[in-house]
This record gives structure tokens, C-alpha cells and sequence, in this order.
């Protein structure tokens, strides 16, 4: 690889491990102030429509499977195959940044919840939307469920068909870097 190519895949996995990181570490912040809310009363940010109030969920998205901590790590594991996966293969062109960057948002909402399923045991849910009783949710889970929209609209509407045809690819595509369809 050319210092050139070799130069502009160092950005791409630059970028997308500092959005990674930087998410994963907000996420984590945000948790750590969460768990001193335990025993607490909430914290009204918005009277009868947002607060702050601990939650352990021991299950996934709206409390569902709880108590299937083993489950989830297998699910974490696997996606973050993918993403290292997906990561190694796509081209380093602009045209794939903000499918990667979805993708480095999502795997930071994976990460920041499985990290707290295998230190605690739960999830730190807080965030509450009482004007429409949403169920309380995290940081992670804002990442996840922004990327998972983000992902199907750039599917649906931004790439064709053909764009993801380097995923059949079995050899990594450091090649097209800088090229643009």
C-alpha cells in the first residue's frame, strides 16, 4: 500500500475509533452520575415531560427478556464481529463515511451496555419521558436506536444495491481507497 492509501485508511479508522470512543465514554459519564440517582428521588429536567430516575434493567429495550445477561453478551459479541468485519473490507472512500460512522455510533451503544451487563448485572436505564410514559433508557440506547434509523434511511434511500457489493468480497478492500463512485 502507497503512504498515500496507507495514510488516508489511518484517518478512516482514526475517525471512527475516535467516534467510538467518544461515545462509548459519554455513554459510561453519563451512567456513572445515573447510578448516584439510586435511592434518589427523580430529577425533573421538564415538569410532566423529562427526567432523570435510576432504573436497573436486567433485561433489553423496554425491559423485555429479562434475566438473559448470557444471551445479550452472545448478541454484543456478534455484532462487534461484524463491525470489525464490515470495518476491515469497506472502502475507504467519503462515499461509505456515514454508513462507517453509523456503524461506529452503534457498536459504542453495544459496548457501553454490555459493559455494564458484565460489571453489574443490569443496564443503567435514566432518561424518562413521562409526557408520553416512554420506557427510561440510557445514552447506549440513544446510539443504537439514531444509528439502526440512520443505517435503514442510507440503506434504503443512499445506497444501491451494488455499493455493498465489497461485502461479498473475501479480500479486504484497502484498493479503492479515495476512489468515489
Amino acid at each position: 500500500m502507497n503512504n498515500s492509501l496507507q495514510d488516508k485508511s489511518v484517518h478512516f479508522w482514526g475517525l471512527h475509533s475516535l467516534i467510538f470512543i467518544v461515545a462509548l465514554v459519554l455513554d459510561q459519564i453519563t451512567k456513572i452520575f445515573a447510578r448516584k440517582l439510586n435511592g434518589q428521588p427523580a430529577i425533573i429536567l421538564v415538569e410532566n415531560v423529562l427526567e432523570f430516575r435510576y432504573l436497573e434493567n436486567r433485561g433489553a429495550a423496554f425491559g423485555i427478556l429479562q434475566g438473559q445477561s448470557v444471551f445479550f453478551l452472545l448478541i454484543a459479541i456478534i455484532v462487534l464481529v461484524f463491525m470489525v468485519l464490515y470495518f476491515k473490507k469497506v472502502p475507504k472512500t467519503g462515499k461509505y463515511y456515514p454508513l462507517s460512522i453509523t456503524f461506529a455510533f452503534m457498536s459504542a451503544g453495544a459496548v457501553g451496555n454490555t459493559i455494564d451487563r458484565v460489571y453489574f448485572g443490569y443496564v443503567t436505564d435514566f432518561i424518562y419521558f413521562k409526557l408520553i410514559d416512554f420506557p427510561t433508557f440510557n445514552v447506549a440506547d440513544i446510539w443504537i436506536t439514531c444509528a439502526t434509523f440512520i443505517l435503514l434511511f442510507l440503506i434504503l434511500f443512499k445506497y444501491k444495491e451494488d455499493d455493498f457489493d465489497f461485502l461479498k468480497s473475501n479480500k479486504v478492500e484497502n484498493n479503492s481507497i479515495g476512489k468515489d463512485k
